[in-house]
């Protein structure tokens, strides 16, 4: 009687553990992410943009112009992941690279893309110094490039030739210009470049459509054309401008052109972070 009693002990505990085992699959598979997420973090005067994948990549392009970013990334990361599957640094100029110096002492990452382009500036021998430890795989941009992860597609836009070891006078005209396309919607995050980079955009592409665009250069005048704006033909425009900065971004004739086309605009100094969920089909800002 006593063994009967036991095997029935044991039998109904293992049944116990096994409906929990199935309880947390359904949980998982019930969570589990169908959208691409977008986050614009607001870091002042600067630009740093995370984007998580429904597989759980995660890319960061740019890292702002402090360590702020690290604060940033731990709401969207869980607190035990170190480790970023892609950053994207546009241009080597402080309001983009200073926080991704940060990211390489705080986390692992495993590939980097940049333009390879030279600079003399400290910050950046001390991003040729932790891309080096680093030991990440690493990528010069160039037009043409594609990473695909199934359905999520980053298409490297500009710049149009490979520029490393290069010195350049204007580093924003080196930007990487980037489009990302989730099934039926599409992002285009431009860096800081100016307007004859977008005329070289709108004449190199026949098609730049795209939801959401990263307005180029924080609004700068110098940037944001009216022609690249009705070619991109946006329905969502994202500032990233710190406020009260010494520039007057965003100039008051890029939101005249917004305003024209009737573009939604969102901007970091007035919005915060701007979170934007994509399920490839439908965009909802949060």
């Amino acid at each position: 009687m006593k063994n009967l009693r036991k095997k029935a002990f044991l039998f109904f505990f293992a049944f116990l553990i096994f409906s929990n085992f199935l309880a947390i699959l359904v949980i998982f598979d019930l969570n589990k992410n169908k959208f691409l997420k977008v986050v614009f973090f607001d870091v002042g005067q600067g630009d740093a943009i995370f984007i998580e994948t429904p597989q759980r990549h995660q890319i960061l392009i740019d890292g702002g112009p402090s360590s702020i970013i690290l604060e940033k990334l731990a709401r969207e990361m869980p607190f035990w992941d170190r480790t970023i599957d892609l950053v994207i640094l546009t241009h080597p100029e402080k309001d983009h690279l200073i926080g991704l110096l940060e990211i390489l002492k705080n986390y692992k990452v495993e590939n980097i893309l940049w333009t390879g382009i030279k600079r003399e500036t400290s910050e950046f021998k001390e991003w040729e110094k932790q891309i080096l430890k680093e030991g990440s795989n690493i990528k010069i941009a160039q037009a043409g490039q594609r990473i695909i992860a199934n359905a999520t597609n980053l298409i490297i836009l500009f710049p149009l030739e490979n520029l490393k070891d290069k010195e350049l006078k204007d580093i924003n005209d080196s930007s990487i210009v980037v489009q990302l396309v989730f099934y039926e919607n599409s992002f285009l995050f431009t860096g800081d470049i100016s307007q004859s980079v977008e005329k070289k955009l709108t004449t190199q592409y026949n098609n730049l459509l795209s939801d959401v665009l990263k307005i180029s250069h924080h609004g700068s005048r110098n940037s944001n054309s009216d022609n690249f704006l009705e070619k991109v033909s946006p329905r969502i425009a994202v500032i990233s401008v710190g406020k009260n900065n010494p520039y007057g971004h965003p100039h008051q004739e890029v939101l005249n052109f917004l305003e024209k086309y009737g573009i939604k605009i969102f901007r970091t100094d007035l919005n915060g972070d701007i979170a934007i969920i994509s399920d490839g089909h439908k965009i909802k800002i949060k």
